[in-house]
């Protein structure tokens, strides 16, 4: 073979390379793959597998409406901030182009620090802590609204609520879990009640306690002691009904239960542990708008593959946990690239108006912090959350005080 021929050969291999099966994908990758991180075992398990339903649907609702495909890449987190830093490194390793989970603040903060090392997008779909789009990271990016935003529309709601009821509570008792979502709210309760002169009540005792608590007997005794005409609670789901049960023990039978934004009291599990003794708990929380055209694409959705299932009590797990998903797949298909950098920027530029939970456009600030989320007043009726406020979303009247309350 004398050189010419030889030369040729070289650039004829190398342009067969080029363009084999291997250079084509990576070149123009045609899927998705997104890492989903959720507590689907452990004590927050019921709310992760209820997040996994939202999941579970978005590839086939993203197809139709994007024509992106998208490829799931499930972890259980098993409700350990360890175990969702070790996961969230192994899911990248395999290939994931994007994080998404982790409904606990504890663990997504553990996530965010993972991804903004290694570089690949993560989009939060359910967690409160601010400091988790408060560390000035280029990579993280969060759907739900934080805690202070949570609060700020909660205890509106709460006024909302006593003057709908035509009430004037003057006392609460404050009972929170003691994880980093319990006391980012505890905090940002401490400092902004003071401020709120236009609620007529004033917290008597504070009570933390920890959301894996099997036997909370103490601690209600201790917020009974304290003869407060409402109790206001963060919980989760498995406390929140040891401490349900723990006020019926006890014959405690304030003037209500009230979230001003916590999960635990809306879930399936909370109304198929206690039956009635569900009933009229209130939780101000971000929820989803039924009359929007994409509710009703998710719910057919959800339907189709929870035949056993009903979409109100997994509302707010299915829609954030959905759409941080179509924040991803709706970046993909601007980039044109899973590329992370290039990804990264698409997510950052993100304008999605047509959605479904309640609020304004999914924008992301500077701080990769959606703004602009709203929350209603949800209350438990015949064993089913019910929106009461605002008047203009209600699907029932606000009941304050509760049936059974007896003034001591």
């Amino acid at each position: 073979m004398d050189r010419r021929t030889f030369n040729r050969s070289i650039a004829l291999a190398g342009t067969a390379a080029a363009l084999s099966p291997f250079g084509i994908v990576r070149a123009q990758q045609q899927k998705l793959r997104v890492g989903m991180l959720l507590p689907r075992s452990g004590y927050l398990g019921f709310i992760g597998q209820s997040c996994q339903k939202g999941a579970d649907l978005a590839p086939g609702v993203i197809r139709d409406m994007l024509g992106v495909e998208v490829e799931l890449m499930n972890a259980d987190i098993e409700s350990s901030v360890d175990t969702a830093r070790t996961r969230a490194e192994r899911l990248i390793q395999e290939g994931a182009n994007v994080l998404v989970g982790a409904f606990d603040s504890g663990a997504s903060a553990a996530i965010a620090q993972v991804a903004e090392q290694r570089g690949v997008p993560f989009i939060v779909n359910i967690a409160a802590a601010p400091q988790i789009t408060e560390q000035g990271y280029k990579y993280v990016y969060r759907v739900f609204p934080t805690s202070i935003d949570l609060l700020r529309n909660g205890l509106s709601l709460i006024g909302d609520l006593f003057q709908t009821t035509n009430t004037v509570p003057r006392t609460a008792v404050f009972m929170h879990v003691n994880d980093t979502f319990g006391q980012s709210m505890a905090k940002g309760i401490g400092a902004m009640l003071p401020r709120l002169t236009q609620l007529p009540f004033k917290i008597v005792d504070t009570i933390p306690y920890d959301p894996t608590a099997k036997d909370l007997t103490v601690e209600v005794s201790k917020a009974r002691a304290s003869n407060p005409d409402f109790l206001l609670i963060v919980s989760r789901l498995n406390d929140a009904i040891v401490l349900r049960r723990e006020m019926v023990k006890q014959r405690w039978n304030p003037m209500g239960i009230i979230s001003p934004g916590s999960p635990g009291m809306y879930e399936e599990q909370f109304f198929k542990t206690l039956g009635k003794l569900s009933d009229y708990c209130i939780t101000n929380v971000p929820w989803y708008n039924p009359k929007q055209p994409l509710t009703q694409r998710v719910e057919k959705a959800f339907a189709k593959q929870n035949p056993k299932d009903q979409m109100p009590y997994h509302a707010l797990n299915v829609g954030f946990t959905f759409e941080a998903i179509l924040v991803a797949a709706d970046a993909f298909k601007r980039a044109k690239t899973a590329e992370p950098k290039a990804l990264s920027e698409a997510i950052r530029a993100t304008g999605i108006k047509d959605r479904m939970m309640i609020g304004g456009p999914i924008r992301f600030n500077a701080k990769g912090q959606v703004e602009e989320q709203m929350s209603a007043g949800i209350q438990n009726f015949n064993l089913k959350p019910r929106v009461v406020l605002p008047a203009s979303a209600a699907e029932a009247k606000p009941v304050f005080p509760v049936p059974g309350y007896r003034k001591a």
